[in-house]
């Protein structure tokens, strides 16, 4: 049996047919389970110590550990002047943040949405100069 304690990857739930046909995740708002979808397959793309260690982070018996994290990755990525902080830290502090607050995600999914379709704007107007 597994637990929320273990460090496997958590997958996510497989869509099931609702009564009119279209897909049911179990989550009421379409956009935050886009936003764990995305999670799930970004996991997927990360190499397997870094995707398990988010992955255990991720685990709702891990918020005493994920919220301060968060926090000072959040802040973190407003120093981005110094070294070692940088612009990164502010997208996964709040990528872990809405783990807690799921109020966020519909729009972290809204801003990956935009941020994806300004970038394929940029690479097109690149290869046609």
């Amino acid at each position: 049996m597994i637990t929320d304690d273990t460090t496997a990857r958590p997958r996510t739930p497989p869509a099931m047919p609702n009564p009119q046909g279209s897909l049911n995740h179990g989550s009421a708002n379409p956009l935050a389970q886009a936003w764990d979808d995305r999670i799930a397959r970004l996991l997927d793309l990360l190499p397997k110590r870094v995707g398990d260690a988010i992955a255990w982070l991720r685990a709702p018996s891990r918020r005493w550990v994920r919220i301060p994290a968060a926090l000072v990755l959040i802040l973190g990525g407003f120093l981005a002047v110094l070294p070692v902080f940088g612009l990164w830290m502010l997208p996964l502090g709040l990528a872990l943040l809405s783990e807690d607050l799921p109020g966020m995600k519909p729009g972290l999914e809204r801003s990956a949405r935009w941020l994806e379709a300004k970038w394929e704007r940029v690479v097109a107007w690149w290869r046609r100069r």
